[in-house]
This record gives C-alpha cells, sequence and structure tokens, in this order.
C-alpha cells in the first residue's frame, strides 16, 4: 500500500470497524509523524503502522511509532527477530507478514502475536515462492499456533470466508482499498486498477525483491531486460529512483511502476472506504448464511 494507505485512508477504515493501517515503506520518519498524529485526530478507534524492515530509515521510524505510542505494528520485508522484542517491550502487539510455512515459524520463534499469510496473488512486494493464498493460508496454519490473517486475492466477503474455511482469523485487504475515495493513490491509477481485467499483472524483478505490477511500458522493458538475461545492477538501474512514486501517487501510467494485485480483475467502482468496508461485511454475512449460492454479476 506505498503511496496509497496515509491517515485518510487509515483512519476511515478503522472508523468503519476495520483496522486501518498507514503504510510507512513510502514515507520519511517527518512524515510517518505527521500521518500518525492525524489518523489519531481523526479516529478513537484502534489503528496500526505497517514498517517494511528493509527501509534504510527503520531505526527512525521505530522510534517514531513507540514514542507516539502506536499500539499494533505490522513488519514486512526482513527478520522479525530484529525489532519485535524491542517493539513488544514498548508495549506493541507485533504482526509480521510473510509468504511461507518457514518464516511464519521464524516470525513466531521471535515473538510476533500473529502473521499475515501473503500469497502469490498480492500486490506489490511479494515471496519468492509464488505460493498461492489457497495453498499458503491452511500450511501456515497448520505450521503456527499464533493466529494467522490471510491476504493475497481478497477483495470481498465471499473471499473473507473461504479464508476463514482455510484457518485464518482475519484477512487483510490492500488492492480493494487502492481504488478507495480516501486512498492517496493518484486518481489515474485509481481508473487504471477498476479498469484491470485477468492476465495484467504479474510477479517481476524477482532478482531484486519480487513486485507484482500492472502491464505498462516499464513493465514491458522489465520483461525484455528479464528475457535477454539482465544482471541485479542494469534491473537497478532500470528501475531507478522514485519509479512506484511516479505511478501510482503521481499517475504516470506508462513509465511509473503501477503495484497492484490479481484481485484488481474484480474491482470495478471507486468507493468510500467506509462503504467498501460494510459491504465486505454484509458479503462475509450473507455467505455464512447461504455459503453454496450462486454468485451472478
Amino acid at each position: 500500500m506505498v503511496w496509497t494507505s496515509g491517515w485518510r485512508l487509515a483512519s476511515a477504515v478503522s472508523n468503519a470497524g476495520g483496522l486501518g493501517l498507514i503504510g510507512s515503506g513510502s514515507m520519511h520518519p517527518d512524515v510517518l509523524l505527521e500521518h500518525i498524529r492525524r489518523c489519531k485526530a481523526a479516529t478513537s478507534r484502534p489503528f496500526g503502522v505497517n514498517i517494511p524492515l528493509l527501509y534504510p530509515e527503520i531505526d527512525r521510524q521505530m522510534k517514531t511509532v513507540m514514542d507516539e505510542g502506536v499500539e499494533i505494528i505490522f513488519t514486512s520485508a526482513g527478520n522479525p527477530g530484529t525489532w519485535t522484542k524491542i517493539l513488544k517491550n514498548s508495549g506493541c502487539k507485533v504482526v509480521h507478514v510473510v509468504g511461507s510455512s518457514k518464516f511464519a515459524r521464524k516470525a513466531e520463534d521471535a515473538g510476533c502475536d500473529a502473521v499475515v499469510a501473503e500469497g502469490f496473488e498480492a500486490g506489490g512486494h511479494n515471496g519468492r515462492e509464488e505460493t498461492t493464498s489457497m495453498v499458503l493460508i491452511p500450511a501456515v496454519c497448520q505450521t503456527v499456533r499464533i493466529p494467522v490473517i490471510a491476504a493475497g486475492g481478497i477483495s470481498d466477503g465471499r473471499q473473507m470466508m473461504a479464508a476463514m474455511v482455510l484457518g485464518a482469523e482475519g484477512v487483510q485487504i490492500g488492492s480493494r482499498f487502492v481504488a478507495s475515495l480516501e486512498a492517496s493513490s493518484h486518481p489515474k491509477f485509481k481508473e487504471q486498477v477498476i479498469r484491470a481485467g485477468e492476465g495484467d499483472t504479474k510477479l517481476m524483478m524477482k532478482q531484486l525483491t519480487p513486485v507484482r505490477l500492472l502491464k505498462n511500458h516499464f513493465f514491458l522493458e522489465v520483461e525484455k531486460a528479464e528475457q535477454r538475461g539482465a544482471g541485479r545492477e542494469e534491473l537497478l538501474e532500470l528501475l531507478g529512483r522514485g519509479r512506484a512514486k511516479k505511478g501510482m501517487f503521481e499517475g504516470d501510467l506508462e513509465e511509473g511502476e503501477l503495484e497492484i494485485g490479481q484481485v484488481s480483475a474484480l474491482i470495478r467502482e471507486i468507493l468510500p472506504a467506509g462503504d467498501i468496508v460494510a459491504n465486505t461485511w454484509n458479503e462475509f454475512t450473507q455467505a455464512l448464511e447461504q455459503p453454496f449460492t450462486k454468485i451472478t454479476n
């Protein structure tokens, strides 16, 4: 949810009954501080912050969330053993995002309170194993004793129910909220998301950090480079700096990096975040009452 989930989206989700998360991956510590304080002013309900552990200013990010008393931290993209104990000692609940059972076990051993099992379908940075949610969720549930939150390919209540049947105790939804009114992503990117169809995303840049992208000119350049055997250095040069900001925040649909999940193929309208939460819950309860009803659109 880089360049997408700031205080407006996080507070709107929390106010609607979900757990809103500020995505700090695109934020310098001073910007994160502003978003945390604005989120506190906009909601009296719990919210959290997602912090990629490979972030270059990680020390200052962590100091910011602890100084501000953020009670729930989701960590990703790194070793949970580095920060989990420190965060928990400051009173935080810690949830780590994983793409395999092996890393779920490491997160549990590190003291995490829960894990997010994020399947191959998810947008943005992803696991190298390419394990789908249908396989990953039950595998992780069988591996750890702590609660498992399902992610990847979930945008509505029917998919939420399916994740629960597989053993998850909750779901994390990303791509659906990119196409929300409160998301800080550029309107052109939101429109591109709701126009996406099946097969319009692909996992790329596996020599760097695998990331699922919408197909555009930048995507095709990466694909050509990888097909001819480009090395890590060439891919880094092609990626450059600010590519994700250019695409998702500034709206350059051809030269920007457009991160979104496969489930974008099912998203057809931009809605307020509160409506998305309410619709998801209503669909979930309906699916519980009529689990075998065929869905038609």
